[in-house]
């Protein structure tokens, strides 16, 4: 029997990712809930191996999956989440990936005890190693004896910042992983900040790194380094202030489409013994987002989603302009039916913003449009476990994403209105 979706052509109007600029027609539709179809790149067909649908003409195929040995000898950990894609020498793609595993969690990320930053700890990173023809030449551990390591980003400079969503005794950091071979001596980056880290950005015109929180009472932050590219030489970091509403809590009745001016206010204690930097920034004034996770750099401004934020409580996403100074929300959905829990999300090469649903019930690939329509993209056959670490090849031709558990990457192609690698080896 076809798998029929009750959210198949579900849309809704509410932000623009390409152009950053909302049609007058598209703003009032969103500003009344009203929902508004796009075809996107058609109808999502089953997969007859159970694993993703996508549209006619897409196909993916499985890089790694959890339980499979790697180049290091070790195995694959579980719960794959936020991933950076960087372009490797000799044509190749490098993929770091996260494992948000706690210390009772199994199959964990295996290091000897002295490359650990925690030896009880069983979160990290993995390493990628693609050929042109996305078969694995190189899989190891990058990262290891963290925990939760949630999400992060990309940096300008070629690394790869993980981050503890965490704070037990010791946790709460963030750690950068190189692309290089082999594994990294663990080396918290304190002055970022001891909280429940979810993600980071950067700009890089400043190399300011901006940081999302997830609390249900959390805070957005901006970390500006002393060096350029040296986080480990420390900086200050700063949280969001929006100037004519401090104090706010953004999940509730927060106007649509209104850019408001804002601040930064810089945080005294970045590494309390305590889970209280929100507390801190709070009480001079910081906005509060509810549970702020997936951001992302894009056309000069960044967007990031708040899980279960707005009235319905099952998601926004705002745009932060760092040359004006200025942060609004652009979508609040009214239902699980329109967009369920947004996560991790990334501007794809063709203009879309492509947003990975965290919800309870089937997850969705959502792209968002130019014109500020909404398209379901792909939906997990497999299981109901989240998307995550949705990221785009240096050239654009493949988008690759995780399926948290019991843990796939996936890369995609297809027909992204651009030519795709005639030597893909993908499998239909």
């Amino acid at each position: 029997m076809v798998k029929i979706s009750r959210r198949r052509f579900l849309t809704v109007a509410g932000m623009t990712a390409a152009s950053a600029v909302l049609a007058p027609t598209l703003k009032n539709l969103a500003e009344k809930g009203e929902h508004v179809q796009s075809s996107g790149f058609g109808e999502i067909i089953p997969d007859p191996k159970g694993i993703l649908d996508l549209p006619a003409g897409f196909q993916y195929k499985i890089v790694s999956r959890s339980g499979n040995k790697m180049s290091d000898r070790t195995f694959v950990p579980t719960n794959f989440d936020g991933m950076g894609v960087f372009k490797g020498a000799n044509n190749t793609t490098i993929l770091i990936r996260n494992h948000e595993l706690s210390p009772d969690q199994t199959p964990a990320v295996t290091a000897p005890d002295d490359k650990k930053y925690n030896k009880a700890s069983n979160g990290g990173t993995t390493t990628i190693v693609l050929d042109e023809n996305l078969l694995v030449i190189d899989e190891f551990v990058s990262l290891a004896g963290t925990n939760r390591n949630c999400a992060g980003g990309p940096t300008p400079w070629g690394t790869w910042i993980s981050s503890e969503e965490d704070t037990s005794p010791g946790h709460g950091y963030n750690f950068e992983v190189p692309t290089t071979a082999g594994i990294v001596t663990p080396a918290p980056l304190i002055d970022m900040g001891r909280f429940r880290h979810e993600a980071v950005a950067v700009d890089p015109s400043t190399g300011y790194i901006y940081q999302t929180e997830d609390q249900i009472d959390g805070c957005f932050y901006r970390f500006r380094p002393k060096e350029n590219g040296n986080l480990i030489a420390g900086g200050t970091l700063e949280a969001l202030v929006i100037d004519k509403m401090r104090y706010v809590d953004t999940s509730l009745n927060f106007p649509l489409s209104q850019p408001q001016k804002v601040s930064w206010i810089a945080v005294k204690e970045v590494n309390p013994k305590e889970d209280n930097i929100r507390y801190q920034s709070r009480a001079k004034g910081a906005a509060t987002f509810r549970r702020g996770e997936g951001i992302c750099w894009a056309d000069g401004q960044l967007y990031f989603t708040c899980t279960n934020g707005g009235k319905a409580e099952v998601g926004q996403i705002f745009r932060y302009n760092p040359t004006k100074e200025t942060i609004e929300l652009f979508f609040e959905s009214t239902s699980k039916e329109v967009l369920d829990y947004p996560d991790n999300l990334i501007l794809a090469p063709f203009g879309d913003l492509i947003v990975c649903e965290d919800g309870k019930g089937e997850q969705l690939l959502v792209g968002i449009t130019s014109e500020g329509k909404y398209y379901h993209f792909a939906r997990n056959a497999l299981n109901n476990a989240e998307f995550a670490g949705v990221g785009f090849s240096p050239d654009g031709g493949t988008m690759f994403v995780n399926i948290y558990s019991p843990g796939l990457t996936l890369a995609v192609q297809g027909n992204w209105r651009k030519p795709v690698n005639k030597n893909s080896m993908l499998a239909r």
